[in-house]
C-alpha cells in the first residue's frame, strides 16, 4: 500500500486531534529539556526562575492533557486502517495499544506527582505569579524526598514511551511505507 493509497482512502484524525497532538508533544518535549537542565544548576536566580515555569508549564500540560482526553471521549479516533492492522504481528497491534494508554495515564501523572512534590516541599505552585493553586499535600520534607524519585521516574517514563511511540511512526512512514503517519500530519490530505 503505498501512502498515496492509504492517504485518500484512509480517515484522517480530527484538526483539534491533530492541533492538541502537537502542542501537547512540543509542551513536553521542551519541559523535559528544562527539566534536566534545571535540576542541575546550583542555587541561583535562574533556578528559581525555571523551576516556577517548570511548574506552570506542568499546570498547563495538566490542562491540555484534560482536554485531550475529554476531546478523545468525544471524538472516536480513527480506527487503523484494515490493511495497516493485518500486517501488524500481534505484539505490535498490542504494543500500539498499551503505549497510547499509558502515554495518556502518565500525561496525568507526572505533572500530578510533580505538584504533590512541590506542596510537600513546602513550595505552593502560583500560576504565572498570580494565581495560587491550592498543595496537594502539606508540608513534608519527609514526604518531598519519597515523591521527588517518582516525578523523576515518571517523567523518564514518559519520554521513554514519546521515543518508543515516534520510532512506531518513523517505522511506519520509512520502512513500511504505509502512510499512516499522515493521518496526525498537519495539512496533509
Amino acid at each position: 500500500m503505498t501512502s498515496a493509497t492509504f492517504s485518500a482512502a484512509s480517515p484522517r484524525y480530527s484538526g483539534v486531534a491533530i492541533a492538541l497532538h502537537w502542542v501537547l508533544a512540543l509542551a513536553l518535549a521542551a519541559i523535559f529539556g528544562v527539566g534536566l537542565y534545571m535540576a542541575d544548576l546550583p542555587f541561583s536566580p535562574l533556578r528559581l526562575k525555571l523551576y516556577n515555569w517548570h511548574k506552570w508549564a506542568g499546570v498547563v500540560i495538566l490542562a491540555l492533557s484534560a482536554l485531550r482526553l475529554l476531546w478523545r471521549l468525544t471524538h472516536r479516533p480513527p480506527a487503523l486502517p484494515h490493511a495497516v492492522e493485518a500486517a501488524m504481528p500481534g505484539w505490535q497491534v498490542a504494543a500500539h495499544h498499551a503505549t497510547h494508554g499509558l502515554l495518556y495515564a502518565l500525561f496525568f501523572a507526572v505533572p500530578l506527582i510533580g505538584w504533590a512534590y512541590s506542596s510537600a516541599a513546602g513550595f505552593s505552585i502560583v500560576l504565572f505569579g498570580v494565581l495560587p493553586l491550592p498543595d496537594f499535600v502539606g508540608a513534608d520534607k519527609a514526604l518531598a524526598a519519597l515523591i521527588k524519585p517518582w516525578h523523576e521516574l515518571s517523567a523518564f517514563a514518559l519520554a521513554g514511551l514519546a521515543a518508543l511511540h515516534v520510532a512506531a511512526a518513523l517505522k511506519h512512514q520509512l520502512l513500511d511505507r504505509d502512510g499512516l503517519v499522515l493521518r496526525m500530519l498537519p495539512g496533509s490530505r
